[in-house]
């Protein structure tokens, strides 16, 4: 995680120019923290099997976070979830307009596929990441997940049709974090899809664990806006409570145990991490 934050802060956009406060709209959501989950979990399966090619995972971690963090900005516009709260911090377009936010989620999408680009990687593997990023975090993923959940705003969908909502717009990008390192480090066929599938379960449990989070948290306590989903298509508000925490559980433990099958060298590399959240709703 410090290799990290330091590559982090070492490459956050800096523009030359006379707007009076670009460069720190760009960087303020980035310097605000949050788990960085994805880019642990591509840069984990990484140093688990190729340790050599930690620091030139670096980049494409660092272009997850931030199409992870344009993801969040789009996310709390007033078009959207109007929230004023994200990471402890107040939103972008609280802080300055909603125009400003609006362009800061477009300049970190389009600069995740730059530091892509630029990673000290094979072409051949570059290109792959870049299709596998675009893809996911794009119209056939999280965009078709935030597109689902917002129009059916206030039309309960039933629950499968809310999995998909929930695979597309948060676990398909946990799943893919994962896929990019298995790419970078070349594993072979089954395990690659056997790592996609674990990471869409994950992000699935993900989600269950936010709606419990957002319907038992303070703001204070989750670090963002909560008490915002009376309308969505949430698991609390089709099943409640009670149930999600028992649907949560039981997907942990399933994963827990799916985990344990994996080879000894992923399990260590990717353990602290993992494992540290299955249970994060409890």
């Amino acid at each position: 995680m410090q290799r990290f934050e330091a590559y982090l802060k070492k490459n956050l956009p800096t523009i030359d120019t006379f707007h009076p406060h670009y460069n720190k709209a760009i960087s303020s959501m980035l310097l605000a923290g949050g788990k960085r989950f994805r880019p642990m979990l591509l840069l984990s399966v990484v140093k688990s099997y190729q340790p050599l090619l930690f620091d030139g995972a670096l980049a494409p971690a660092l272009a997850l976070e931030f199409l992870h963090t344009y993801s969040l900005i789009h996310d709390d516009l007033p078009a959207m979830d109007n929230a004023p709260l994200r990471r402890g911090f107040e939103t972008i377009h609280i802080t300055y307009d909603e125009a400003t936010a609006i362009l800061v989620g477009d300049g970190l999408n389009t600069e995740a596929f730059y530091h892509i680009s630029k990673a000290p990687l094979r072409d051949d593997i570059k290109i792959k990441l870049v299709e596998i990023l675009a893809r996911d975090g794009g119209i056939s993923g999280m965009v078709l997940g935030q597109s689902i959940d917002l129009y059916f705003e206030n039309k309960p969908l039933n629950l499968e049709e809310i999995k998909i909502l929930h695979i597309n717009k948060t676990a398909k990008l946990i799943a893919t974090s994962l896929l990019m390192g298995a790419v970078i480090v070349d594993l072979d066929q089954k395990r690659k899809d056997d790592l996609y599938q674990f990471g869409i379960e994950l992000g699935l449990l993900f989600q269950i664990q936010d709606d419990i989070i957002d319907e038992t948290h303070s703001e204070e306590e989750a670090g963002k806006t909560t008490g915002n989903d009376e309308d969505k298509n949430s698991f609390i508000n089709l099943i409640g409570l009670e149930k999600s925490i028992e649907e949560a559980d039981i997907l942990a433990k399933d994963l827990e145990d799916r985990f344990k099958k994996f080879d000894r060298v992923l399990q260590d590399g990717l353990g602290d991490i993992v494992l540290k959240y299955l249970y994060r709703h409890r």
